[in-house]
């Protein structure tokens, strides 16, 4: 392309049978600067200004405006052939290079998607890993070396993680079971399937039922390995035979602590009460953590319970995760001769019943009875105002029997004035009152 002096394009010339389309045989006699795109401007002006005699400008890419789609970008560079002369400036069609940017782009996106889906998925492969009660085992295809395990498979095993992984699977397990170990490997390298294995776990820590399965990830071969105990494999905890899988199915909540009142397992009604999902959550948890309405109602029950050996009918509340609280009543049992002592511990969900209507709007046991109830749940200052209350209103309507609701002759054996018994009765909601008895005034007398 030749460019005048004044800007104005004289001559066009092209190689590429894809810039015809564009017609820009019909840029000539028009300024070059009309031919691009506004924020293109500035740099027509800057190559024209740069263009001198015997010296090449430096490339500028500018944008010209399309008939049939995007901007054609175009990269120039200017010749002045002598002094006063026209423009020789030569272009570049760069639409191939700003598709191939486009497409780049495009796959980086795409990949930085495909990477978040990982990492997502990672993440949750993790956190089910963690948190799975079920005890599970990952280890080469080739080597048999462990190269991860989650929390239930260390306390089955009774090591740290720390100390499984990197280990040959076969040291886990008694050397009378190594021939089978290497038996299953085989297998399934060989066929990709194999049968469930019986196995005796090092350390006499009982027999286990070992299932496996083979998958690839990463360019190399692993093993998932399943363990499920047969009989208590795990230090602190009670035999996980028949009896207590018909437990964990109870519909009433069932949990066993240690003497330290640390949960070693519960059933399924016990995590809907303290509202969590997995018996991992609460293993190892104080259970004073979800029982009680405060700390001394807890305690008063594991007291009796280590005074006396057994607890019955024990009404207390049960406080959820996340804010619920319901009435429950527990029984309990400690065996101390047992084979790992503990405590075990019966939840009973109570159901709700109405509460009595007082005409005064204030709520008071009716009978020594419910007053006792009340030890170890509230303050001794506030069970002293309760039990004061519930004498004054059983002592009332003992007068009014007794004067067959003549309530002078009432407030006279009371020692009360006619005001003071009228003032106490609407307090406890006793009787009616009309009008003229409503205009009395406040109790004076105490």
């Amino acid at each position: 392309m030749i460019v005048g002096e004044d800007g104005v394009i004289q001559e066009t010339a092209s190689g590429a049978l894809d810039l015809e389309s564009e017609d820009i045989a019909s840029w000539r006699g028009r300024p070059w600067i009309d031919t691009v795109t506004v924020e293109s401007r500035p740099k027509i002006d800057a190559l024209l200004r740069d263009a001198a005699t015997g010296t090449m400008t430096r490339w500028r890419q500018v944008n010209h405006p399309s008939r049939n789609g995007p901007d054609v970008p175009i990269r120039y560079a200017g010749l002045r052939p002598r002094k006063g002369g026209p423009i020789i400036v030569v272009g570049q069609d760069l639409r191939t290079l700003a598709g191939l940017q486009r497409r780049l782009a495009d796959t980086q996106q795409a990949l930085e998607r495909d990477y978040d889906r990982l990492r997502s998925a990672e993440t949750r492969y993790k956190l089910l890993f963690q948190l799975s009660g079920e005890p599970v085992l990952v280890a080469d295809a080739g080597t048999r070396r462990v190269t991860e395990a989650n929390p239930a498979a260390a306390r089955l095993l009774g090591r740290p993680p720390k100390r499984i992984l990197g280990q040959d699977v076969a040291d886990l397990f008694e050397v009378s079971t190594t021939r089978d170990i290497a038996v299953l490997f085989a297998g399934l390298r060989a066929s990709g399937q194999a049968g469930d294995l019986v196995a005796r776990l090092s350390g006499g820590r009982g027999e286990t039922r070992l299932s496996a399965s083979l998958f690839r990830g990463e360019g190399s071969t692993s093993i998932l390995l399943r363990l499920s105990p047969l009989a208590s494999a795990q230090a602190g905890q009670p035999s996980d035979g028949g009896a207590l899988d018909v437990i964990r199915r109870m519909p009433e909540a069932f949990v066993v602590t240690d003497p330290g009142r640390r949960i070693l397992t519960a059933n399924t009604a016990f995590l809907d009460l303290v509202q969590l999902a997995t018996e991992e959550q609460v293993r190892g948890q104080a259970l004073d953590r979800w029982l009680g309405r405060e700390e001394t109602e807890a305690l008063a029950l594991f007291t009796t319970l280590r005074e006396h050996g057994s607890v019955r009918h024990f009404s207390t509340v049960m406080r959820g995760a996340y804010g619920s609280v319901e009435e429950v009543e527990v029984a309990a049992v400690s065996a101390p001769a047992a084979e790992q002592p503990c405590l075990g511990f019966t939840i009973r969900a109570t159901p709700r019943r109405a509460a009595p209507v007082h005409t005064s709007g204030h709520d008071l046991p009716r009978s020594v009875e419910q007053m006792t109830e009340l030890v170890g749940r509230v303050s001794m200052k506030a069970l002293v105002r309760e039990t004061t209350d519930l004498i004054e209103k059983l002592c009332i309507e003992a007068a009014l029997r007794i004067t067959r609701d003549n309530r002078a002759s009432a407030a006279e054996m009371l020692g009360l004035s006619r005001q003071g018994l009228y003032a106490k009765m609407r307090r406890y909601g006793i009787g009616d009152l009309d009008a003229g008895d409503a205009e009395l005034g406040p109790d004076r007398e105490q």
